[in-house]
């Protein structure tokens, strides 16, 4: 990378906010954009460095020509911004179209600006599936088929958002890269008292609001990790296409695990069975329409994948899942957001 500033969208985000820390750890220059820079913003502002090397600008994803100002001379963008969430009143209005208008918004600015080099997506594994299938190891070369508007709209959100950067690039030809990081469940340690949606699953795990230990695998990786792999996606010359950004796959069985050794008390009902997964599949029905969904589309199914091209290509490596977990609950601790373990976890390391 130049000297010149780093554009990263949707820079207050769980993801993003740990990528400005990294950027401006490394004495980079970073443009954040935001819904309102007074607001949400005091984390980035507090940042080592930030005084300095921040500038936070607003921009709205569904504004047209809001980034055309944001990534005027920038060699690097990387465009992270894009509403998660399962459950919304809209899929068409909350979902999709900010997924894929500001997608379409933040590449057609960089074509506009002419000195962007590379523009790094963050995507997301719902856009590679949104089935696991127990004989399938899925790769970068697969694609999520049968999300809809009813049927896991997020997915659709994400994977329509990832088609229309390669479309763009293949029509439009803009003169610069695109590389897309697709991550499975982001989990870890946040800069911030909010919750996002994927640590909930630990909150929730707490609070009962999960009869018991359902048949659910999930591809999990650190928050930090993901947001290193931006880095090393902006960076690395040779990268190119996009890349499966998961360290480990667990059974919601494993998770509970883990907590246990950690001395919380997670739910211990037996329902990763055949009757389990029966009632389960009946409760989903009464469930919030996406919740339900991903119940009856991922429920009593091994998730697998190949993480293998961004290690080799990019040379990432992850921190061992034993460890995001324990820094996460002691993230979770520090926040308010669950009780203290009844022996306490190891500490969390610092954010990266």
């Amino acid at each position: 990378m130049t000297d010149a500033p780093v554009c990263v969208t949707g820079a207050s985000g769980f993801i993003a906010s740990h990528l400005v820390a990294d950027l401006l750890g490394q004495g980079r220059r970073v443009r954040g954009t935001v819904r309102n820079p007074a607001k949400g913003t005091d984390h980035l502002r507090a940042l080592p460095g930030a005084a300095e090397r921040l500038e936070l600008v607003a921009a709205d994803l569904t504004t047209e020509g809001a980034f055309d100002r944001v990534v005027e001379g920038t060699t690097h963008v990387i465009h992270t911004a894009s509403p998660y969430v399962l459950t919304v009143k809209d899929p068409q209005k909350d979902l999709v179209d900010p997924a894929v208008r500001g997608t379409e918004s933040v590449l057609a600015a960089c074509r506009k600006a002419g000195t962007v080099r590379r523009v790094v997506i963050t995507s997301s594994m719902a856009a590679v599936t949104d089935e696991p299938e127990d004989d399938r190891v899925f790769s970068e070369a697969d694609w999520n088929t049968t999300s809809t508007l009813t049927r896991n709209p997020y997915y659709l959100s994400k994977t329509l958002a990832e088609r229309a950067a390669w479309k763009f690039v293949e029509t439009e030809r803009p003169g610069f890269d695109v590389v897309a990081v697709n991550p499975t469940l982001v989990v870890g340690p946040s800069l911030t008292a909010a919750i996002n949606t994927s640590n909930q699953v630990f909150v929730d795990l707490l609070r009962g609001r999960y009869p018991g230990i359902l048949s659910l695998t999930w591809g999990i990786v650190d928050v930090r990790d993901v947001a290193r792999a931006h880095v090393l996606a902006a960076d690395q010359p040779k990268a190119r296409g996009r890349y499966i950004c998961a360290a480990a796959t667990a059974t919601m069985r494993e998770v509970v695990a883990h907590l246990v050794r950690l001395g919380y008390k997670p739910p211990t009902l037996a329902l990763d069975n055949a009757v389990g997964n029966m009632v389960v599949r009946a409760a989903s029905y009464l469930q919030p329409k996406g919740v339900g969904t991903y119940l009856r589309t991922h429920l009593g199914r091994r998730f697998r994948f190949d993480n293998g091209r961004i290690q080799r290509e990019l040379g990432m490596t992850f921190r061992p899942l034993e460890t995001t977990i324990a820094d996460t609950m002691r993230d979770l601790e520090r926040w308010g957001h669950v009780a203290a373990a009844i022996s306490p976890a190891p500490p969390a390391a610092p954010p990266a």
